[in-house]
């Protein structure tokens, strides 16, 4: 099962981008299918399960990411100056949101995760829970009272 995890995580930043522009294809596609001129309405189910998948294709690319910057096969001193930090290391990790960072004897840290990763993280989970809500209240709607 942890070679399973670990395959994921190393394979999602490239099979990521791909389900999030097909999702988005999805939703252009149902945007153009409306007629014009019939309306605002609220989303139903696909086009919030559309909407899921893209948050959470972003979420958990961006996060995998960002974790595989913080590994390395050997060990972190090699890690930290293959990244351009110099002197003696220690690697600090925090899984959310995500950091690695060498820091020296001084207290001089590198980050090792680029700057963009814990925001597409946040907006792509919060985009991800929306439309879960979103989608659980238009299926709600669609069906016929019991009773």
């Amino acid at each position: 099962m942890a070679e399973l995890l670990f395959l994921a995580l190393v394979f999602a930043p490239l099979l990521a981008p791909f389900v999030f522009v097909i999702a988005a294809v999805g939703l252009v596609l149902r945007a153009c299918l409306l007629l014009p001129g019939s309306g605002w309405r609220l989303p139903g189910v696909t086009t919030c399960a559309l909407a899921a998948v893209m948050g959470g294709s972003a979420a958990f690319g961006a996060y995998a990411w960002g974790v595989t910057r913080g590994f390395y096969l050997l060990d972190p001193d090699q890690l930290c100056t293959a990244r351009g930090a110099q002197g003696d290391h220690i690697v600090t990790r925090g899984t959310l949101p995500v950091s690695a960072r060498c820091v020296t004897s001084d207290g001089v840290g590198t980050e090792l995760v680029p700057g963009w990763v814990n925001p597409v993280i946040f907006l792509g989970l919060t985009l991800f829970v929306l439309a879960l809500v979103a989608g659980t209240h238009a299926r709600a709607r669609r069906r016929p009272a019991l009773g």
